[in-house]
């Protein structure tokens, strides 16, 4: 072949792998952003990634595109090794017109997702962009919309995804919310469907991008987001954390990892974790960390929803998913967003088949009218709704109170857990000693000569009766009350048991989950 075919080659890759040029390329630095090939190389495994449509040009000739003497379209595409595993993924070049998607844009990446969902790979969306091209119209919303239906499809078969490192306006930020996980960079990235000036202009209402769409307000206030990053290197560092708790997709489950961890070890700081008050709180996160594996955990929108916590983990180098209620927020109450976390996260989890950790401490649903104006059972019911749908092994510790609707909803054997063991500092009852003393003894105590002796008396028979485990195990809803500290043995030991668990929901198109 002669030298000056391969050489022209050569040249056309290197054009190609200097996007929108070196000017553009030094301003994305100045903003403490990597360039799309940069993130791509910091993402896969050293010298796997092989690009994809490197040559694809946009066709639109309007507006004065026709002069943009582009080299290639505003994304790269492509596959590589991450921890030795395949995944698909494409990032958006924000040096070649903003990273504004067109028709040929789309089209790349449409055919990254479908390779993706071929071969039963993840794929990966780093998103840095400034919307929709506005010169190719109608072309342009198509593109969105051909993305949209394959976020859908591919739900639940593929992990997607997503990572906002740039700008993300208007129809841009469907797809990222149809994806099964979102990081944000803190600082340099916003995602809103209408700007601060669009707002101004239509409502009177003056924000800042930041204090509209920023990272911190995605995480802990509309809870659109779930993992925040201080850079684009730890953004994507978080990402190949994540992939390594995921399957390849929904055939699959999670590679298992060798440990250092005892499976036999005994956890005696459980023996006092729990306080002689029962209104006085305890970290849900000391827990999890003296049981999982290495005691190694990754949470899952820690920032939204914080009176419950969710997480994964693994124990017995197994991959799992946490849910635990946390006392030291809101007494660990459950609450709307509560609701839409713990479902969410649970429907993911069974999506590729990781198995459920369920920890109970819970005083009951949230009371007040914002609450139940805010449509508290319908949130609610999506926990009850994931949790019955869930097939895969659901194991459940409660440690300390469950009471009423809330006891229900996290994941009791009526809601199909596998096992469900209990600390003897469980208090399983429809509702507190106190509550209950008041209602059933209301006349015992206001006849009384002395009614706060009677009202002690009748609370002391109510907790030692009923504020314990025994009256649920003596029905069968506790499999076994345990000493605290083998829990980590008897939690390996009930996944090991259920490895095999085969479940199968009836026939359906799908069901009506209260959304």
């Amino acid at each position: 072949m002669p030298i000056a075919k391969i050489n022209d080659l050569i040249k056309k890759k290197e054009a190609i792998s200097l996007g929108g040029g070196i000017k553009r390329i030094e301003k994305q630095h100045a903003k403490g952003k990597l360039t799309a090939r940069e993130r791509l190389e910091k993402l896969f495994d050293p010298g796997t990634f092989i690009e994809m449509d490197a040559f694809v040009k946009l066709r639109c000739t309007s507006f004065g595109l026709d002069k943009a003497n582009m080299e290639s379209e505003s994304v790269v595409t492509g596959y590589g090794s991450i921890n030795g595993r395949l995944v698909y993924a494409f990032s958006q070049d924000f040096t070649i017109t903003g990273g504004a998607l067109g028709e040929m844009h789309a089209k790349k990446v449409v055919k990254v997702m479908d390779n993706a969902a071929k071969v039963g790979a993840p794929v990966i969306g780093l998103n840095d962009s400034g919307g929709a091209r506005i010169q190719e119209a109608v072309d342009a919303l198509s593109g969105y919309g051909d993305i949209f239906y394959r976020n859908s499809i591919y739900s639940g078969v593929v992990p997607q995804i997503s990572a906002i490192m740039g700008p993300c306006a208007g129809g841009a930020v469907y797809s990222p919310a149809l994806t099964d996980f979102i990081f944000m960079v803190d600082s340099t990235s916003q995602m809103f469907i209408t700007g601060p000036q669009v707002i101004k202009t239509v409502t009177g209402e003056m924000v800042s991008a930041e204090s509209l769409g920023g990272a911190m307000t995605h995480n802990s206030v509309s809870g659109n987001v779930h993992f925040i990053s201080q850079t684009d290197e730890e953004c994507i560092a978080e990402i190949r954390r994540l992939v390594d708790f995921l399957p390849s997709n929904n055939m699959e489950k999670a590679p298992r990892l060798e440990i250092q961890d005892d499976i036999n070890r005994q956890v005696e700081e459980f023996t006092s974790i729990i306080p002689a008050n029962p209104n006085k709180p305890y970290s849900m996160f000391e827990l999890i960390s003296h049981l999982v594996d290495d005691g190694d955990f990754m949470e899952y929108q820690p920032y939204f929803a914080k009176n419950i916590v969710t997480c994964f983990a693994r124990i017995n180098g197994q991959s799992v998913g946490i849910i635990a209620n946390q006392p030291q927020v809101m007494a660990g109450c459950l609450d709307i967003n509560a609701g839409d976390k713990t479902a969410r996260f649970i429907r993911t989890c069974d999506s590729f088949n990781i198995p459920l950790l369920t920890i109970v401490d819970v005083p009951g649903f949230l009371p007040g009218t914002n609450q139940e104006y805010g449509g508290i059972i319908r949130h609610g019911a999506k926990i009850l709704y994931a949790y019955s749908e869930a097939t895969v092994p659901k194991v459940t510790l409660i440690t300390r109170k469950a009471y009423g609707g809330a006891y229900v909803a996290m994941c009791s054997k009526s809601l199909g857990a596998d096992m469900v063991f209990a600390w003897p500092t469980a208090e399983i009852a429809v509702m507190g000693p106190q509550g209950a003393v008041n209602i059933i003894f209301k006349n015992d105590i206001k006849n009384a000569e002395d009614k706060e002796a009677m009202r002690k008396q009748r609370l002391e028979e109510y907790t030692n009766e009923f504020a314990t485990p025994y009256k649920a195990a003596e029905r069968g809803f506790v499999d076994d009350v345990i000493e605290p500290k083998t829990t980590r043995q008897r939690i390996i030991d009930a996944f090991n048991m259920l490895e095999g668990k085969r479940e199968k929901m009836p026939s359906k198109k799908h069901g009506n989950i209260p959304l």
